[in-house]
């Protein structure tokens, strides 16, 4: 197994959806067949947009591409892609963090393995690009963030350096890089109400619900996540709430939601409320998902949260 970097562009004529399928050609599937079973980071190049390395996935397996000669699909492993906390530059402290994009000066290639779309990534790379995009002690600076107490008085939780690909697997990891990335999509709004609600210490009420669970082969992007506040987050779960075919519209369970709770909790125009980056809006098929699959759903003998509004 090898570990890569795959470029990736939005406007590409490949058609790629990160955290499903990666799109390429014939002259890459030696690389891509060798790298089944092993981590990948994705690279968006500078003349595409500012994100540089965004992202890891692992691939699944590799097959060809249904009805195009010569183009391949990798697929990506469910529940394995995850967003970077922040995008890394491709130069850190003064160099590339690509060796082989280097001069024997340190100066950057021009041509040559620069333009390769599948590129082979030592060990140590890997893990220093993962450890500059997916902080060790994530968790701890969540956990922190909001924290308005005398800091010499605050107790630090204790951060366990763990193996880059343990912490790539663990969900409590997971959960809060998801999290935080959803909560920044929407500027801490929940997408339903429109509400931006803290609390007395300043921290967003907001919650990150994923659209298809991660049980249910959803993946930890962006694209699968939308902000929302706990009661509607509950009710987006058991499918008293769920978004149309034209991915603005919402829709509600009305024989199960009373009317009065309708009016409280969506926004007036019915819409949804979109993230200002259009990459991070949900992507119609996890929204069709939970229509087909969540929306109208028997509740069963749960207790309602009417009663608390």
């Amino acid at each position: 197994m090898v570990k890569l970097v795959l470029l990736h562009k939005a406007d590409s004529i490949y058609e790629d959806e990160p955290d499903v399928v990666y799109d390429f050609p014939r002259n890459y599937l030696r690389a891509m067949q060798e790298a089944v079973g092993d981590w990948i980071v994705y690279y968006e190049p500078v003349k595409a947009g500012p994100r540089g390395y965004f992202a890891v996935a692992k691939i699944d397996s590799v097959i060809p591409k249904p009805g195009v000669e010569g183009r391949f699909l990798a697929l990506i492993s469910p529940g394995t892609y995850l967003p970077f906390d922040s995008e890394v530059p491709r130069m850190g402290g003064g160099r590339l963090l690509e060796r082989a994009l280097s001069e024997s000066d340190g100066s950057a290639k021009r041509g040559g393995a620069v333009q390769l779309a599948v590129r082979r990534l030592p060990e140590d790379e890997f893990a220093r690009i993962v450890d500059l995009g997916l902080p060790q002690d994530l968790e701890r600076l969540e956990a922190m963030r909001y924290e308005t107490a005398n800091p010499g008085l605050i107790e630090e939780p204790m951060t366990f350096e763990r193996p880059v690909l343990e912490r790539l697997t663990r969900r409590p990891y997971r959960d809060v890089a998801f999290r935080r990335k959803v909560r920044e999509a929407y500027d801490y709004r929940c997408a339903i109400s429109g509400l931006r609600l803290r609390n007395g210490g300043g921290r967003p009420e907001v919650q990150a619900a994923h659209i298809r669970p991660v049980d249910q082969k959803g993946s930890d992007s962006v694209r699968n996540g939308l902000a929302l506040s706990g009661t509607l987050h509950w009710m987006f779960d058991r499918g008293l709430i769920s978004i149309a075919e034209d991915c603005e519209t919402i829709l509600v369970s009305r024989n199960k939601v009373p009317a009065d709770v309708v009016d409280r909790l969506i926004r007036p125009d019915g819409k949804l409320l979109h993230p200002i980056d259009p990459r991070n809006r949900p992507h119609p098929e996890n929204l069709r998902w939970h229509r087909e699959n969540r929306f109208g759903q028997v509740m069963g003998d749960e207790p309602t949260l009417w009663d608390r509004l």
